[in-house]
């Protein structure tokens, strides 16, 4: 589990360094495929209207990690410029007592603040299930904090 994690951490890094301005680092509180959990929440901007989210987490009820890749296709600013709402899709794996693939779902709402470098959101992100078992997973609400990277 560090290697994996060490091996997220380089890679976020180096397409931190990459993509410079639209990069977002934080955490996401809350559950993690339904079970109590933390996720280390990376945001690499992809375009005005396009973006990767991808958090790497540690189920406390579960006890197992889950890492997730999303393509935010839709991110646009609501009424002024500070809320902004998002809805995705990705891949999602697993290590649990079984390995899990799934893919995740993600709709959520999140304040840019003008004066500081953070962003507050929450996000829902319903989930199918492919493997061990074919199934539904509505359960995954989170809190995302996170710091702009350039200011």
């Amino acid at each position: 589990m560090k290697k994996l994690l060490l091996v997220f951490g380089l890679v976020v890094g180096s397409l931190a360094l990459t993509f410079g301005q639209g990069t977002e680092l934080g955490a996401r509180f809350g559950a993690v495929r339904g079970g109590a959990g933390v996720a280390f929440d990376a945001v690499l901007s992809m375009g005005q209207f396009n973006r990767l989210h991808a958090d790497v987490g540690i189920d406390f009820d579960q006890g197992g990690l889950y890492v997730e890749v999303l393509d935010d296709f839709l991110y646009r600013p609501l009424g002024g410029e500070a809320f902004y709402w998002y809805v995705g899709a990705g891949v999602g794996l697993g290590v649990f007592d079984d390995f899990i693939l799934a893919v995740p779902f993600e709709i959520g709402l999140e304040y840019k603040f003008n004066t500081v470098p953070l962003i507050l959101g929450i996000d829902y992100r319903p989930e199918l299930q492919l493997t061990p078992d074919f199934d539904f997973n509505g359960n995954s609400i989170g809190l995302n904090v996170r710091y702009r990277l350039g200011g």
